[in-house]
């Protein structure tokens, strides 16, 4: 029965539909009619992990946002039993007074766009509606979750990651990390997804890895998750074989959910959600031919509409219910879905005899010494100062123009590192202090900027990812340390480093550079 008059809405009230998960906060605002109003993104909010000053701060910000709303549903990672539910019903009392409300766990508001999704009849002759449809979800954490047609339920891991969560991006990080580390005791080589993991990071050996799993969050961990499928796509073994494993236990699951809502077989539809699945395509068409090949009257298939519009669904349900009884649910489509080389062993001191700095003069560095033409400065007034700046500055300019052995060595380097990209090797910069930061900057930048694979051009800096925001005082003298950072990175005589200091004696630096020669 169609919506009476008397039922309709102020043209500028909407429905409000939220999904809260491990990775981030997605709101969805729409007319009652299923038009998108306007879509909303915040950080990670999986009730297990945030406070609720903080859930409240984010509820507060939506609503600040938008007009007057009609009726909210909220899907809530982490949402397990009643006083769950209670807890999110109470922060959306305070944030929106006296709306109706709808609240439960995301794979609920999940299962309901798959359901509002699917085929309503037509002309043509439709399939049999299947007997049970079963969410797999693998995102920042994991879980299946199924309803049949006659309303059970099931639900097969959502242990969180300390306990379950099989297959989902912490856990695939996770395994990856462990199998990385037992490979490198077993082989006493640090392998390629190793590598992609230390660059990812910016820290420049294995062992750094040890304080950074202490201090880091599900979802930094989980973040690692691409660098796992890229190595995989790559050839690395590990990476190949964790993702095996991982597939074979999610499709597990999923059937183990499928086999508890109906015991006797019959028709399920899975559907695939989740960042991991949607966004690795061969890796979720892998899982779907384990699930078809344990249950042959399966259809396996992407979550095709975004998630949070199952939440959208249980707002139009609430409002629905409560101003036209006997009216359908389920909204209509929105017009535009959102779519959403080995290295050696590492060795801990450089070869007997090896220089840690240049040979030339023992004294101190220019660098560290007053330069005569700024003796001055206190006495200049701004004008002379800035004119002192920009001479001095245009001094190191020329000195560079005027020797034409200079400009033939920087030609000389620029081949050598475009034939290193060429044969498949990277740019690697070494420094420390001020000259490694900009080696990072360096090679942060080329990414965006130039669309290079981001492995192309890396920056190691002494001391670590902490070095580029506070001094680690003692790293530029650690020439051992920067022998190791070559040695975890995997150079080879396809790669070009480079290393970068003003002075040209940083230890680290020419700890790296005979490192990276051998």
């Amino acid at each position: 029965m169609p919506v009476t008059n008397a039922a309709l809405p102020p043209d500028d009230a909407l429905l409000l539909g939220i999904e809260c998960g491990g990775t981030r906060m997605v709101a969805i605002a729409c007319t009652p009619a299923g038009t998108l109003v306007k879509r909303w993104e915040a950080g990670p909010a999986n009730l297990r992990l945030i406070s609720d000053a903080e859930l409240l701060g984010r509820f507060s910000d939506l609503r600040d946002a938008l007009p007057a709303v009609l009726a909210i549903g909220a899907g809530i990672a982490g949402v397990r039993g009643a006083d769950d539910i209670r807890r999110v019903e109470g922060l959306l009392e305070s944030v929106w007074p006296g709306i109706p409300r709808a609240v439960d766990h995301d794979l609920q508001s999940a299962l309901a766009a798959a359901e509002s999704a699917a085929p309503s009849g037509s002309s043509r002759r439709t399939p049999a509606p299947p007997e049970a449809r079963i969410m797999v979800l693998s995102g920042t954490g994991s879980c299946c979750f199924g309803r049949s047609a006659r309303g059970d339920t099931a639900k097969v891991g959502g242990w969180g990651h300390l306990l379950g969560d099989r297959c989902s991006g912490y856990d695939i990080a996770h395994s990856a990390l462990r199998e990385t580390v037992a490979e490198a005791d077993r082989t006493g080589t640090w392998g390629p997804l190793g590598q992609r993991v230390l660059r990812r990071l910016q820290l420049n050996v294995p062992d750094d890895l040890i304080a950074w799993m202490q201090s880091a969050g599900k979802g930094d961990v989980a973040a690692l998750a691409p660098e796992v499928f890229d190595a995989a796509a790559a050839g690395d073994a590990v990476a190949r074989r964790v993702l095996r494993r991982l597939a074979e236990s999610l499709a597990g699951d999923a059937v183990a959910c499928a086999r508890r809502l109906l015991p006797r077989g019959g028709r399920a539809s899975f559907h695939l959600t989740g960042s991991v699945l949607l966004r690795q395509p061969a890796f979720a068409a892998g899982v779907g031919r384990l699930i078809r090949a344990q249950w042959p009257a399966a259809t396996v298939t992407p979550l095709e509409r975004e998630s949070v519009w199952g939440a959208v669904v249980m707002a139009r349900e609430l409002w629905l219910a409560r101003h036209a009884p006997g009216s359908p649910v389920s909204p209509p489509r929105p017009a535009s879905p959102q779519t959403p080389v080995e290295p050696k062993p590492v060795s801990r001191s450089p070869k007997p005899g090896a220089p840690v700095w240049i040979p030339g003069s023992p004294t101190l560095s220019p660098t560290e010494q007053r330069n005569p033409h700024s003796m001055g400065l206190d006495r200049m007034t701004l004008g002379q100062a800035l004119d002192c700046f920009w001479r001095e500055e245009r001094r190191g300019v020329d000195a560079l123009l005027s020797d034409p052995g200079v400009r033939r060595s920087m030609l000389r380097l620029i081949r050598a590192v475009a034939r290193a990209f060429g044969r498949g090797g990277r740019l690697i910069y070494l420094g420390a202090g001020t000259s490694g930061r900009l080696g990072v900057l360096d090679a942060s930048e080329c990414p965006p900027t130039f669309r290079t694979p981001p492995e192309w051009v890396q920056g190691i800096i002494a001391g670590g990812a902490r070095a580029l925001h506070s001094a680690v005082e003692g790293a530029e003298d650690d020439s051992a340390a920067g022998a190791e950072a070559v040695r975890a990175r995997g150079v080879t005589r396809s790669d070009v480093v480079v290393g970068i200091a003003a002075s040209g004696r940083t230890p680290f630096v020419w700890g790296a550079l005979h490192a990276a020669r051998a």
